[in-house]
Formats: C-alpha cells, sequence, structure tokens
C-alpha cells in the first residue's frame, strides 16, 4: 500500500480519508490549520500523520478536498510542491443557490483547477458524485473519472479499486464539466425528487 495525502479537514475528506486507512493506505492529512488535520489524523489512527501546508506532499497521489471556492487559493499555496503529483480534484462547483456551476463557460472546477497548477501535475476527476456519508459507510460504489492523462487514470482507478469502488472512465478532463453537471443534478434531486440523500449513482451493466 503507499501513503495517500489529502489537503482539507472537512466532512468529505474525512470520509474519504477512513475510507483510505481501511483500505490499508498510510494517510496524511494536510490543513492551513493544524489543528483540525492533527485531530483527523488521530480520529483515523492507522499510522495516519499530518504534513506541513504549502510543503510537498509525502503521497504521489494528492487528494483536494477543499471547497471549489478556496481550490485555487490552495494550488496557489502548494505551487511547485505540487509538481509531478497527481491531484483527485473532487469539489463540486455549485452556486450557493444551486441555480448552476459557477465555472466559466466551457470549463469546469477540475480544468480551472489544473490551470493554476505545475505542468508536470496531472488531475484526475474523483468522488464528486458520491456523497461523503454514503462513501463512510463502506459499501459497493460506482466512481466516475475523468482525466488527460492515461498513467494518472490508471494509478487513480487502481486506488478506488483498493478503496472497494468501481471505477468507471469517462473520458478527458474536459468531460469533469459533465461530472460536475450531474453532481449538482444529485444535490437537486436529494433535495426534491429522491427526498433523500442516502443514495449513489449505479451503472446497471445488463
Amino acid at each position: 500500500m503507499s501513503t495517500i495525502s489529502i489537503i482539507g479537514s472537512g466532512k468529505m475528506a474525512a470520509a474519504i480519508a477512513g475510507r483510505t486507512a481501511k483500505a490499508g493506505h498510510t494517510v496524511e492529512v494536510i490543513s492551513r490549520t493544524v489543528a483540525n488535520a492533527q485531530a483527523l489524523a488521530d480520529q483515523l489512527g492507522a499510522g495516519a500523520t499530518t504534513g506541513t501546508y504549502g510543503a510537498a506532499p509525502a503521497g504521489d497521489i494528492v487528494i483536494l478536498a477543499v471547497p471549489y471556492a478556496g481550490a485555487a487559493g490552495a494550488v496557489a499555496d502548494f505551487g511547485p510542491a505540487l509538481d509531478g503529483k497527481v491531484i483527485i480534484d473532487i469539489a463540486n462547483p455549485v452556486a450557493p443557490d444551486l441555480s448552476g456551476l459557477v465555472t466559466p463557460h466551457g470549463s469546469s472546477g477540475a480544468q480551472e483547477t489544473a490551470n493554476g497548477l505545475p505542468a508536470g501535475a496531472h488531475v484526475v476527476k474523483a468522488f464528486n458524485t458520491i456523497f461523503g456519508h454514503v462513501l463512510a459507510k463502506g459499501g459497493r460504489l460506482d466512481a466516475f473519472i475523468a482525466a488527460d492523462d492515461a498513467e494518472a487514470k490508471r494509478r487513480v482507478s487502481a486506488f478506488l479499486e483498493s478503496l472497494r469502488l468501481r471505477p468507471f472512465d469517462v473520458g478527458g478532463l474536459h468531460m469533469a464539466q459533465t461530472l460536475e453537471a450531474l453532481g449538482l443534478m444529485m444535490i437537486g434531486l436529494a433535495k426534491n425528487g429522491a427526498g433523500t440523500w442516502d443514495f449513489a449513482m449505479t451503472v446497471d451493466i445488463g
């Protein structure tokens, strides 16, 4: 198993970190607030560590688990320290009133994040179509991914499989626009037609 670094210490970061630790990986938690990172590492146990915000993460796979509004700032804070890393972008860039996505026309949150990263970093969109509390339950779930770099996709797919998730490649990073729209649709479905947040999107292959 390997070290997986997570930038962020909120609910989604905790859900991903918990599943990652249970799979036998070493989790490195990184947060602007050192106390929050330490609290999550302590909660995880299993040899979880904390990293220094802005310094090079220990893991080759780095999960950017911050709200979209804070993604550009976090990427700028780390700068060249993220060069050569595979960055998993999990954000759903939705407007506060859920009226739509806040990204520029023809772009996605993942693409905007990629624009701020060093040339040697590769962004993979993943996890944005799974609610955190559903992920934390530990069941077998489908995870959709989008990226331009084939090796980054391969590594993230292997990581997802180690978490007992079923990865589905939807195409290049431009498809993150569609995945983020799906994330918004799921929120709308939870608030309206489904009437519950306890569901996940599944591919039924007959």
